[in-house]
């Protein structure tokens, strides 16, 4: 029997979240959107693409009822509203806590085994609503964070080097955001360290070019965010858990004491597969990447607190 995967909110991110899905034949895939029509006509759209795509999967558009996701393996949550010129994450928290405790509870009422991949923004603390409503254990609620992050990156060393992006490998732990922490010694092309590779102020161009990577894309854009890349970055992480691959990748995790951190989501390297996070890796730090990893969780930790005078 093929999987099967809902994706909740037909935007630009979960439109092309099913395409992927559908397209690397992983499961058949269930569009979710309280906006009548615009569900059904993408999966339409995108079914009618499948002969020249060449997959089978079947896609359904669904508007306001959530009974199509009953019995999901995955679910992929990227409804909310988005980033806009000059908004910050912490702007997002009000109305997105709104959506996302909605549709959780509306998810795990019909698909109580599904694990959770969380993409909308401010990412942490919608990890943080997901986790408190749905009452899942922790091993099935995932922030896609990191993976988005960490390509950025390598994107950005391979068009410094000019290497080929297979060749980079990346690492960022921390929140989605201005206080992510990317660790260039953890990183490497072919498998040197990129710090032997570039002089240390390129290395912290690329840094800070990282860390605004969405920023950079909502002015470029004006009227709206990037999609592209946040869709691949779920779709990898969708893929290691359906084919329970057992892949090391950097997501957003409810840690419970690893790196000095509990009862927060944060990103650090999991290991994914069928049963969603099996492993936490806790990675050796200096004592300024250990500062600056503390500084990112205390941004997460004030986003939380904020949640909870709202509610």
């Amino acid at each position: 029997m093929r999987k099967k995967a809902t994706v909740v909110g037909a935007g630009n991110v979960g439109a092309t979240v099913a395409m992927r899905l559908a397209e690397k034949e992983l499961a058949d895939v269930v569009l979710l959107d309280i906006i009548e029509g615009v569900p059904a006509g993408k999966a339409l759209d995108l079914t009618e693409a499948a002969p020249i795509e060449k997959h089978d999967a079947k896609l359904t558009g669904i508007t306001g009822s959530y009974s199509d996701a009953k019995n999901s393996d995955i679910v992929i949550i990227t409804a909310g509203i988005p980033r806009k010129p000059g908004m910050s994450r912490d702007d997002l928290l009000s109305t997105n806590m709104g959506i996302m405790s909605s549709v959780t509870k509306e998810i795990a009422a019909v698909a109580p085994d599904a694990i959770l991949i969380i993409v909308s923004n401010p990412l942490d603390a919608m990890c943080h609503v997901a986790y408190e409503t749905s009452g899942f254990p922790k091993n099935r609620v995932i922030g896609m964070a990191g993976v988005l992050d960490s390509a950025r990156f390598r994107a950005f060393i391979a068009m410094e080097l000019n290497v080929s992006v297979e060749n980079t490998h990346a690492f960022v732990l921390g929140g989605h955001g201005d206080t992510m922490v990317p660790l260039p010694r953890y990183s490497t092309v072919a498998g040197i360290p990129i710090t032997e590779l570039m002089p240390p102020e390129i290395i912290e161009a690329l840094v800070d070019r990282t860390r605004n990577g969405g920023a950079e894309i909502v002015g470029l854009l004006k009227t709206g965010s990037a999609y592209y890349a946040p869709a691949s970055a779920a779709v990898e992480m969708a893929e290691a858990i359906l084919k329970d691959k057992k892949k090391i990748l950097p997501c957003a995790a409810c840690l419970d004491g690893e790196y000095g951190i509990h009862d927060l989501f944060i990103g650090v390297p999991v290991k994914l597969g069928e049963n969603g996070i099996e492993e936490i890796i806790e990675i050796r730090l200096t004592d300024d990447e250990k500062v600056a990893l503390d500084h990112s969780a205390d941004a997460v930790r004030q986003l939380v607190e904020d949640m909870k005078r709202l509610t």
